[in-house]
């Protein structure tokens, strides 16, 4: 990371990228991740010249992209991210589809071969125009100059940016008109990676030479602030719909920590007609609550409809990003509400197949409506539900206790030793899904990739958020996607307090969950991949402490120590059996039938 304290500034000479350099600095865009390359060379320096910018240098693509996505995660402002032309740029798109879907505001600046110099044969030249389009919520392909390089510029058959006679006044004209209008296209771009909170995308073509730099910022003539919209809606109907409803279900994906006043959720958890289903990631924890939905829904699947059709909701109310649980939403496919209301700032997913109405705002805003004069409504709905969720955890414990050391007994014990401040990743597939099993520590936060839900770059965004959090951060993960993403340690950004859990079950044992053929040649080798490796060698090429446990004495007493102040990172590698996790996970829930 490099925060200069020089004072005297110095700009790209070439006006785009100056331009784009500046608008960063006036957008208050301050964290910029930067690929290395030539291409991008005027971007580079522009940042780095400029001690406004904190600046980080990742070499791997795919893993900076994910690490500038962590920042913007956790700071929830605009983070950069820069790459040279040619397939640098494809590399970033999982990060961009992840902050797609997760509403993350990632600023894409891509560098660019003049358009003439596309598809003539050159290196390092591929069609960058939209290569993201339907994953973002606004691009750019910004217009070349003709100021720079003019020489090299009209020398060449192929352009046709400007007539090859022009004179050094149709020059001037010519990028005054160019300027202007990269302005405004840049303005509104960052501006809409504010507004919609969401991936953009700014491709910058340069001709060479590209390493020249001027002293005097350039005057920016247009540049207009980001508006936020707030719709208007007529809530009286909806507030009769709730007021009359007496089985209500309140259900919270993906949703950031502190951000409901607590005055809200007070109202939820007094309405006995209303019943608040959580996930880890929803960072609410509160008693009185559904916490691990599949605990109650699970032990019952095929079994009790009469106590589905009990809890099938008149009223659907969401909010938050995606949800974890696969139950939750079978569930609700197959006993509908009458009607799914969806708040949120910028979309609502039809996720159960019933979506009746999309309220474009804010949860707090949403709430001090609907709550307003609003009368609690007698009803057993709460009551009957919770009852049943309790005797089923019940049982579940009593599970817990007998089971041997193995992935779910490696979780609980994880989870129960977990310090009371703690900022928490979570790997997705396994990872993810045994942590809703499972009580978090109120004052622990919870993250995790939900957008695309893919296994790619949990590693990588950990360690960028963790560059900004001010608690100490821990990633648990699964061994594929910890041995996927390496790459998200190869910078030199990783504080001493970051943790990282690996829980090694030498394979993608979540498969032998699903239906299929365990234990075939075919399934080993292509839904498996048994593998025989470890992060003993991996730690230490990154400077980690490294310790390797196989039981779960061993696992409570490295958790002692885990998580004591350190020189350098540590990694804590969990050895669990490979075969026997999906049959200890499956009889977890046949334990909660028993009555």
């Amino acid at each position: 990371m490099k925060n200069s304290g020089s004072t005297s500034i110095k700009y790209p000479e070439i006006p785009i990228a100056h331009t784009v350099v500046q608008f960063c600095e006036m957008k208050e865009i301050q964290h910029i991740v930067i690929c290395a390359g030539s291409r991008n060379a005027p971007l580079t320096n522009g940042f780095v010249e400029n001690p406004f910018f904190k600046t980080y240098s990742i070499v791997d693509e795919r893993s900076a992209a994910f690490f500038a996505m962590g920042i913007a995660q956790q700071l929830n402002t605009p983070t950069a991210v820069v790459c040279t032309s040619g397939s640098a740029l494809l590399n970033f798109y999982p990060a961009v589809a992840e902050a797609f879907y997760s509403n993350i505001p990632l600023v894409v600046i891509s560098a660019d071969r003049m358009p003439h110099r596309i598809d003539i044969g050159d290196g390092q030249t591929i069609q960058q125009k939209g290569v993201f389009e339907p994953h973002l919520v606004e691009f750019a392909y910004l217009s070349p100059d003709v100021s720079h390089a003019s020489a090299t510029l009209l020398r060449n058959p192929n352009q046709k940016l400007i007539s090859r006679k022009a004179t050094q006044i149709e020059i001037k004209i010519k990028q005054k008109e160019i300027q202007k209008k990269n302005e405004k296209k840049i303005n509104s771009v960052l501006n809409h990676s504010i507004q919609k909170s969401g991936p953009v995308h700014l491709n910058v073509p340069m001709e060479e030479p590209l390493y020249g730099m001027i002293v005097s910022p350039m005057d920016i003539t247009y540049n207009t602030a980001p508006e936020i919209y707030m719709p208007k809606i007529d809530f009286k109907i909806f507030k009769k719909k709730w007021q009359e409803a007496d089985k209500k279900l309140v259900l919270v994906g993906v949703n950031d920590p502190d951000k409901i006043d607590k005055k809200w959720l007070d109202f939820i958890d007094a309405d006995q007609s209303v019943i608040l289903m959580t996930e880890a990631t929803s960072n609410l924890g509160l008693p009185n609550t559904i916490n691990s939905i599949d605990s109650l829904i699970a032990p019952l699947e095929k079994r009790d409809s009469d106590f589905f059709k009990t809890l099938q909701p008149q009223i659907l109310l969401t909010f938050g990003g995606m949800v974890v649980s696969k139950k939750i939403k079978n569930f609700l496919r197959d006993f509908s509400p009458r009607e799914h209301w969806h708040v949120d700032p910028f979309k609502a997913y039809d996720t159960f197949y019933c979506l009746k109405q999309h309220f474009p705002m804010p949860v707090n805003s949403f709430f001090s409506e609907l709550y307003e004069g609003y009368q609690i409504l007698e009803s057993n709905y709460k009551s009957l539900i919770l009852d049943q969720y309790r005797a089923q955890l019940n049982m579940g414990n009593t599970y817990l206790n007998q089971i041997p050391f193995s992935d779910l007994k490696a979780f609980e014990t994880i989870f129960l030793n977990l310090p009371q401040r703690l900022h928490l990743q979570l790997a997705n597939s396994s990872t993810v899904r045994y942590a809703q099993l499972f009580d978090i520590p109120k004052r622990v936060e919870v993250f995790c990739n939900r957008g695309t839900s893919g296994i790619d770059g949990s590693t990588a965004t950990a360690v960028g958020a963790a560059l900004v959090n001010q608690n100490s951060t821990l990633l648990v993960t699964g061994d594929l996607s910890f041995f996927y993403d390496i790459n998200g340690l190869w910078n030199d950004h990783i504080p001493s307090c970051f943790r990282i859990i690996l829980i090694n079950n030498q394979g993608g044992g979540i498969f032998r969950i699903l239906p299929g053929e365990n234990d075939s040649p075919k399934y080993d080798t292509y839904f498996e991949t048994i593998h025989n490796r470890n992060a003993r060698q991996i730690s230490k090429e990154f400077n980690f402490d490294y310790r390797s446990v196989n039981n779960n004495n061993g696992l409570k007493s490295a958790l002692k120590l885990f998580f004591n102040p350190s020189r350098r990172p540590m990694l804590l590698e969990i050895k669990t059996p490979r075969k026997i996790n999906n049959r200890i996970l499956l009889n977890y829930f046949k334990a909660m039938q028993k009555s």
